[in-house]
């Protein structure tokens, strides 16, 4: 039996190429359509929030950072702009919404969350616009609340 180990060779090549293209083009795609941004606690970040972001299905747009947190942590969440009308999510690994605040104590459009922690992970903090107010610049901080002594 005479095998072309030239077209052989060329064919494992091909097989192979195409084959990582199938096994890691799922998590390559997710990736690209949802990846929270890193958001460390008692860091105030300046951002901007645009049509590019994700849509909220109310004409407006949301962008969501990924931050760690422990079991018993009390945070405070507080994001403010003059562009745009504020709301701030703090979602569970599960999806479920552990708290959401649309206008602080101010009494304007900014938004400042209070949140205890039950179980220790990885919470998503979504900024998002009221309606379909579009978006513009803000800043957002995460501070992790302790007694005072």
């Amino acid at each position: 039996m005479f095998i072309n180990y030239k077209f052989s060779s060329h064919f494992t090549a091909l097989l192979i190429f195409i084959l990582s293209l199938v096994i890691s083009s799922p998590s390559q795609a997710e990736n690209r359509l949802y990846n929270p941004i890193p958001l460390s606690l008692n860091t105030d970040i300046s951002d901007r929030l645009t049509d590019q972001d994700i849509p909220t299905g109310e004409g407006g747009f949301a962008r969501d950072y990924q931050v760690e947190l422990e079991k018993g942590d009390q945070v405070a969440i507080d994001l403010k702009s003059d562009e745009f009308d504020t709301v701030i999510v703090l979602i569970a690994r599960d999806g479920s919404t552990v708290g959401a605040n649309d206008d602080g104590t101010e009494g304007g459009t900014n938004s400042l969350l209070f949140a205890r922690i039950k179980e220790t992970g990885n919470y998503i903090v979504r900024v998002r616009t009221f309606g379909v107010t579009g978006g513009g610049e803000f800043t957002l901080k995460i501070d992790r609340l302790r007694p005072v002594n």
